[in-house]
């Protein structure tokens, strides 16, 4: 049963997972759709709202339950994991997903009443947020305690460095050339 458990927590992670790495995209296209001209303000609005809402309500926040059901079971199943001290870090990373994804909810509640508080390019950098929390639960999962702590938070601020200059020359290249 255990393997069973295993794999549909696993395929509810990736699920939400997925569902977290596009909804920021959608918020950066319905931040821009704000601010171009009507109709196409409208029209795009419009359908960008409504896909975000399917996302966030027919798959990521299902997703999450459902991973988090699926983890619980395994945690009761080998109890034993609890006890090791990768496990903690896996948790406390689990409770910073979840502060993301809550705080998510709130900017996809706010964006769904036309209210903008945030940048495109706010939300380009937002974007990554869930991408540095799957690659450090990731590494943490596979080399448990092998892993030299050190040398994993210096790789996951690299990381995440490298994901805000991709950003900012992402950023250059569309200011000079809008249609990328």
């Amino acid at each position: 049963m255990y393997n069973y458990i295993k794999a549909l927590h696993l395929i509810f992670v990736i699920t939400w997972f997925a569902g977290l790495f596009y909804i920021p995209r959608l918020f950066v296209y319905q931040i821009e759709a704000y601010h171009k001209a009507s109709p196409e303000k409208e029209i795009l609005g419009k359908q960008l709202s409504l896909m975000a809402k399917r996302l966030w309500y027919i798959i990521t926040w299902p997703s999450a339950i459902l991973a988090t059901v699926f983890a619980i079971w395994l945690l009761i199943l080998i109890p034993g994991w609890l006890t090791q001290g990768w496990m903690h870090v896996k948790l406390g990373f689990v409770v910073l997903l979840f502060a993301y994804h809550l705080k998510t909810h709130q900017i996809f509640k706010q964006l769904q009443r036309n209210e903008v508080k945030y940048t495109s390019s706010f939300m380009r950098i937002w974007n990554e947020g869930s991408t540095i929390i799957l690659f450090s639960v990731v590494f943490l999962v596979i080399l448990k305690s092998a892993i030299d702590w050190v040398f994993g938070v210096v790789g996951i601020f690299v990381l995440a460095l490298l994901l805000m200059l991709g950003i900012k020359w992402y950023k250059k290249i569309r200011d000079k050339n809008p249609e990328a």
